[in-house]
């Protein structure tokens, strides 16, 4: 019988003044994925897909490391979202076959008297068959368990993106602005025709 875990995890961003709006830098979903994950443990598959090694999970006695296929994509509207589109355990083909992530979230920019901020919320369930013993475990442990290890989950990547985020932004602006000068410093000399 499948065993359902769930975590939520919610963020607010204050995002600092630049020249450039931060609505310019979401329309490039792997710079967020790159903020998100170390860069170690992302596989580009396509424009918007990408393919991300989570770190090993322990769930009590039981190490698991998934890896899991997600679209990020920007809408015309400035939200940024992510879905999870499958999920793969290596190494351990019977919980494999019986495990099934779902991550849904979004990040969209708000504009404030005050500035800008980012707000989002990620939704995180896992449905899993659970081998023996742990079928013999309560159903109630099981599940505080699991919740508390995707709720960390969450957590961790809160964590990160709060750290993570507004410094390639701010860095993003810096390579943007820098090219913009280069280029307008780019001024012809007249050539002078000694006749």
């Amino acid at each position: 019988m499948a065993t359902r875990f769930t975590a939520s995890q919610s963020v607010e961003i204050a995002v600092p003044e630049q020249p450039i709006p931060i609505q310019h830098y979401l329309r490039q979903p792997q710079r967020l994925v790159k903020a998100l994950v170390d860069n170690t443990r992302i596989q580009q598959l396509s424009e918007e897909v990408f393919r991300l090694k989570m770190r090993p999970l322990t769930f009590m006695s039981l190490s698991i490391q998934p890896t899991v296929d997600m679209r990020v994509w920007t809408e015309s509207n400035g939200i940024i979202y992510l879905r999870s589109l499958g999920c793969e355990i290596l190494g351990f083909e019977y919980i494999n076959q019986r495990f099934a992530l779902n991550l849904k979230g979004h990040l969209s920019p708000k504009e404030f008297r005050s500035g800008t901020r980012l707000e989002g919320r990620a939704d995180l369930e896992v449905l899993v068959d659970l081998p023996p013993p742990f079928c013999f475990t309560p159903k109630p442990i099981l599940e505080t368990t699991g919740n508390a290890l995707l709720k960390s989950v969450l957590l961790s990547v809160k964590q990160r993106l709060l750290n993570q985020l507004l410094a390639d932004y701010r860095y993003w602006v810096i390579s943007q602005t820098k090219d913009r000068r280069l280029e307008a410093d780019k001024t012809e000399l007249p050539i002078l025709n000694a006749e």
